[in-house]
């Protein structure tokens, strides 16, 4: 793996394997690093596809190397509106099919924004405050979307921007339409962590795979920061880690 410079950031290059591997050390850093404090570590965590290597390797460093999850505390960056845990769609569910089922994750330890809510702005409230009972996320995974949304902080997303109940652009509900068998079927809402939620974890990390990303993962490194892609905002942060494979780094 290599490192590139993109104006003035700097991206960590390589295949896939190689990137997951580099991930899944510092996860694991971490959650030992806090295990022998007797402290919990703090992992802000993503769904798609793009995740889905670096959450095999780690459960394979579980079954394979003793890598115990006992002392994590999870809390994901989104979640659709109004499916429902059971969902096999809804992000709930699909951190247990490709993660913690296979680890030792204590379920009360696990935090998906709710699906369902009765009142959006008081649950939205109440995941930040769950965070920042926590003591804040130590280490937080992200993914990027097609026109640079992260989470699910779509164009227009502001700096300052919490956890909150938020409509999905009309290119984010065509992306996921093979998901759900037709973007009929696709919720057109969501909860989702802010850009300033995000900004708050100590480390960020954020892996892209593929030509697809390319353009906008230009764009969120080098280009001018604005609501009109919000992962530019990241380059705010001073412990950023941007991870790509040869496809989205160009």
């Amino acid at each position: 793996m290599k490192k590139v410079e993109f104006g003035s950031q700097i991206a960590h290059v390589g295949s896939t394997e190689e990137l997951c591997v580099s991930l899944a050390d510092e996860v694991e850093k971490l959650i030992r690093e806090r295990a022998a404090e007797g402290k919990m570590a703090i992992l802000g965590l993503a769904t798609g596809k793009t995740p889905l290597p670096l959450y095999a390797e780690l459960v394979r460093r579980h079954r394979e190397e003793g890598l115990s999850f006992a002392n994590v505390v999870s809390f994901n960056l989104d979640e659709y509106e109004g499916l429902g845990r059971d969902h096999e769609r809804s992000y709930w569910a699909e951190m247990w099919v490709n993660l913690f089922d296979h680890v030792d994750v204590v379920e009360g330890n696990v935090n998906v924004p709710p699906s369902e809510p009765e009142d959006a702005e008081r649950a939205a409230g109440e995941y930040e405050e769950a965070i920042r009972a926590a003591g804040g996320i130590d280490w937080q995974l992200l993914g990027i979307g097609g026109e640079g949304h992260i989470g699910f902080n779509e164009k227009g997303s502001e700096l300052e921007s919490r956890t909150r109940r938020v409509e999905l652009a009309k290119r984010t509900v065509e992306d996921a339409a093979d998901d759900f068998g037709g973007v009929e079927n696709v919720p057109t809402h969501a909860m989702t962590m802010g850009v300033g939620t995000i900004l708050d974890a100590k480390r960020v990390v954020l892996m892209a795979r593929g030509e697809g990303k390319q353009e906008i993962v230009k764009r969120s490194m080098e280009g001018e920061m604005s609501a009109d892609v919000p992962a530019s905002f990241l380059q705010k942060h001073e412990n950023m880690g941007w991870f790509l494979d040869e496809g989205a780094a160009g």
